[in-house]
């Protein structure tokens, strides 16, 4: 395995995950089964994914030991009752054959429900055993500041989309004064740095490709680690990859390029592509 291990207060988590959005059925099974043995340690999952079953399966068919695998998952939102969520979780355990996840995440803030039900939810449910962590995806600083102050234990991580186009500064740096995790998810831009000219003329630098040297641009920042999405085995293995080399300052401040533009063509090819 692949031993590189993000740790923010209490908080510990493998640096390179594996992301399953748009994942189902067989395809699920057989990306999470390759990645396991291929030395991740980290599978990321949700309920509106509707893959939970196949994440389950692949890491019970593994030749991983469960307590070697970090998995994550996350509540729908739509759940805005402490029953519902309870419910809805108690589902997740099921379908992922396990009884506690490492990870519980509120997927999206839900303007319609209500901040301090679900945060001192999540947080009844650490302290019962259903999870090791909690904390949220897809929020901007200041509701992350009001989810802090509603959960009674501490909030690990927040989740969000995080590439050299959207770099996600005042969130980082909040995450990063106030010892919270940054998870970044579609850290390619849903592949929109493959073709990027900068990206590739710094990776043959490093014999490496656009995608490694946008990963690494992301876990080079303190507090964030990376769950990139793929099926494909050779770039699981190209993802895992990019331990071995680090980006100069220099760098690493010419590939953060934010672009609403880029970021907003990443979004339209990862919900229509």
């Amino acid at each position: 395995m692949v031993d590189e291990t993000l740790t923010v207060g209490d908080f510990s988590v493998p640096t390179m995950g594996l992301g399953t959005w748009e994942l189902e059925g067989k395809q699920c099974y057989d990306a999470v089964k390759t990645a396991l043995e291929l030395g991740y340690r980290h599978i990321d999952t949700a309920q509106l994914y509707e893959n939970e079953w196949a994440v389950g399966r692949a890491i019970a068919d593994a030749d991983v030991d469960r307590e070697d695998v970090f998995v994550t998952t996350k509540i729908n939102p739509m759940h805005r009752s402490a029953e519902a969520m309870r419910e809805s979780v108690d589902a997740s355990l099921e379908q992922l054959g396990v009884d506690a996840v490492d990870l519980l995440l509120i997927h999206w803030p839900n303007p319609l429900a209500d901040l301090e039900t679900t945060m001192t939810t999540m947080s009844d449910l650490q302290v019962e055993g259903k999870t090791r962590h909690i904390g949220v995806s897809n929020f901007g600083a200041d509701r992350l500041e009001q989810a802090q102050e509603y959960a009674h234990v501490p909030i690990a991580t927040d989740q969000v989309q995080f590439h050299p186009f959207y770099p996600q500064r005042e969130l980082l740096q909040y995450c990063q004064q106030e010892d919270v995790a940054l998870t970044a998810y579609s850290p390619l831009a849903q592949g929109g740095v493959l073709r990027d000219d900068l990206l590739a003329e710094i990776g043959r630098r490093y014999d490496k490709s656009p995608a490694q040297v946008a990963i690494r641009w992301a876990i080079q920042h303190r507090n964030v680690h990376a769950i990139p999405k793929s099926t494909s085995r050779d770039h699981l293995a190209d993802n895992l990859d990019v331990f071995d080399f680090s980006l100069s300052r220099e760098e690493h401040d010419r590939i953060t390029r934010p672009s609403m533009l880029k970021t907003g063509l990443a979004t339209v090819r990862g919900r229509f592509g």
